[in-house]
């Protein structure tokens, strides 16, 4: 270990002007570990963008890591440590925060005298950290160390807590994790059982209810889908005007923006994500890409340690914990992101190379109250069958239509899990997503919505593998649907603190949106039963109705349909997906699989609410982009 050569920081309350320090750049020059070429460079970039300067020096391969923390020793007068030979004061780590340690790059390393030694990878940050040290630290000295080290001492020393900080950053009266707990179960089995009493008093009666139940979510769906429709299309030539008239604004200065990648078991995956992620045109200096790993996971970790990772792009292994799921994963990422923009994609997302400047421009042109801007998903693989092409149909309808027609009718946005970004201070004060919800998207939108942010779409392509094959199809489907079940009953908890939240408006559209869908695709085959009567075949309520009824109830069924139809064959009339207007129809036979996941979500959700259920990725790959699955998506009208 190198001993450092301790430096006594004045406190805080002294007037004393800072010591003038010979800047970085000369340092390396006179070192002679940097070119007067490459200094220009790098200043020329520092003027226009966010970033730290020996973070641009280090992306653009200007200077080695070992040269700039050697001079970034010399021009603080202090030393480097060797974090791996020697580790931090555990007791230390306690007494500041291991997750403030994370968030500034700092460690309290040891007790020297009546003095502590805090090591920073960010020197110049080191007089504004004395202010947050605890008074019986004493005297601080300034010793240096590369980030990745300070880090990676952080998660050995403190791995336990950091794993159950990430399971419990959501508020308990906003999570999911005490759902066996909460009231919205417990109703659920009670409505279940009057509902089989009723059956067994009166079967044409509960048929009844069961059909007046379907028919009114459905047309509720139906007319939610065709005023967002109407609002997307009404207002779409508007939106863009304002996009042509916002490229004339005066340019600002570019933020860094970090990206969440969670793999799983990702063999087929993870080799090729280093050249679709490269394809994006964002400055390097700017871009962090943090590729977040399972400790447990060694298929992936020996994947990426055979891949030459560049320097903006790093590792981070999440510790064993009680629960393994994305949001999970993604929450114990956070801490370890730098930039002021959060984003996340899948492991197989390809994004169009201009995306992340999009995503900065967009929320540098809003105010802090839109805080989530989410991109449109579409599938490389359509082609592949039957399924993969009415999957494709689906999300174009979702991501192109009825999310922006959604946003546009002021109703909260449920989130796809992928090609999303956040500001960074936003997400941090919702605590980021709910580490034991499924579907931790759609329930980050809600909570979004709750707390008076407002999410945005963006237009900016993200493609990526459709799950096409039955069995795995349905599992997924399943999960998103678990997870949907889920965050409405977490919502409804307390219904009056929604309502109060959101407002009528607001309130409405989740009741719709959520429980509504879920209606719909369980109570579907109530639906399909009506099929039987033009086939000749018996029905329970065939002399319970007036036959004016059946009338009303076809013409809600055939309205229905020909909305989905019209909708679908508007979602793909663009140059790319036209080909697929004639496979919209064969709709009618491809949502009935949902609700087969239906009710295998519903049974899971008894026995085995936090169940991860993966999909294989990397089964498809017949392009140069690649993709992964997990995104929380279309849960649209099965009828």
């Amino acid at each position: 270990m190198t001993t450092p050569n301790l430096r006594l920081v004045q406190s805080s309350q002294t007037c004393r002007p800072a010591p003038k320090r010979t800047p970085l750049g000369q340092v390396l020059r006179q070192m002679g570990a940097l070119s007067e070429d490459d200094l220009a460079m790098a200043v020329a970039l520092q003027h226009r963008e966010e970033a730290r300067f020996g973070d641009i020096l280090l992306a653009n391969g200007f200077v080695t890591a070992t040269d700039l923390y050697a001079a970034l020793a010399s021009q603080y007068n202090t030393s480097t440590a060797d974090l791996k030979a020697d580790p931090p004061d555990v007791r230390l780590i306690d007494r500041l925060g291991a997750d403030f340690c994370i968030r500034h790059a700092v460690v309290p390393w040891k007790r020297v005298g009546g003095a502590t030694v805090l090591i920073c990878s960010r020197p110049d940050e080191f007089e504004t950290l004395t202010q947050f040290m605890p008074d019986d630290f004493g005297r601080l000295h300034l010793a240096i160390a590369p980030e990745d080290d300070i880090q990676a001492a952080l998660i050995a020393a403190r791995h336990r807590s950091l794993a159950k900080r990430a399971e419990t950053r959501v508020a308990e009266h906003e999570s999911c994790r005490s759902w066996k707990r909460g009231p919205v179960g417990r109703i659920g089995i009670a409505i279940l059982i009057a509902i089989v009493a009723l059956f067994l008093t009166s079967p044409v009666a509960g048929f009844g209810l069961l059909t007046a139940w379907a028919v009114t979510t459905l047309v509720l769906n139906s007319t939610v889908k065709a005023a967002a429709a109407i609002a997307f299309f009404r207002t779409r030539k508007q939106a863009e005007n304002v996009e042509f008239l916002s490229t004339r604004r005066k340019a600002h200065k570019l933020p860094i923006v970090s990206i969440m990648v969670p793999l799983f078991k990702e063999t087929q995956i993870a080799g090729r994500l280093v050249k679709r992620l490269s394809a994006i045109s964002y400055p390097r200096e700017l871009l962090d890409i943090c590729l977040v790993v399972e400790e447990d996971d060694t298929l992936t970790q020996q994947t990426l340690a055979n891949c030459e990772l560049p320097r903006w792009m790093r590792q981070v292994t999440v510790p064993r914990g009680a629960v393994k799921t994305k949001p999970r994963a993604l929450n114990f990422a956070l801490d370890f992101c730098r930039g002021s923009v959060i984003g996340v994609y899948d492991a197989e997302d390809a994004p169009d190379p201009d995306q992340i400047h999009k995503v900065v421009k967009r929320f540098a042109e809003r105010g802090q109250d839109v805080a989530c801007l989410q991109g449109v998903l579409d599938f490389y693989n359509a082609r592949t069958n039957w399924l993969s092409r009415c999957f494709t149909v689906e999300y174009a309808t979702w991501f192109r239509i009825i999310l922006p027609g959604l946003e546009r009718l002021g109703f909260a946005v449920p989130l796809g899990g992928t090609t999303l970004f956040f500001r960074r201070n936003a997400l941090e004060k919702l605590g980021g997503w709910d580490a034991h919800n499924v579907t931790e998207d759609a329930d980050l939108g809600i909570r979004l919505a709750r707390h008076g942010y407002r999410t945005e779409l963006i237009h900016t392509v993200t493609q990526e593998e459709a799950n096409c094959r039955v069995w795995p199809w349905v599992k997924q489907r399943s999960r998103w649907i678990k997870g949907y079940a889920m965050t409405w009953g977490v919502a409804m908890r307390a219904p009056r603190a929604l309502l109060r939240e959101l407002g009528w408006w607001k309130f409405i559209g989740v009741q719709i949106l959520f429980l509504g869908t879920l209606s719909q695709f369980i109570l579907a085959p109530v639906l399909w039963s009506f099929w039987a009567m033009p086939l000749g075949l018996p029905h329970p309520l065939l002399n319970a109705m007036p036959i004016e009824m059946f009338y009303l109830l076809g013409t809600v069924f055939l309205a229905s349909e020909v909305l989905t139809i019209t909708v679908g064959v508007l979602a793909v009339s663009g140059e790319d997906h036209r080909w697929l207007r004639w496979w919209v129809p064969t709709l009618h036979l491809y949502f009935p699989l949902a609700s087969l996941a239906a009710m295998k979500g519903f049974v899971e959700i008894l026995y085995k609410p936090f169940y991860w259920d993966k999909t294989v990725h990397g089964v498809f790959d017949g392009h140069d982009h690649d993709p992964e699955d997990t995104v929380a998506t279309p849960l649209q009208n099965p009828a």
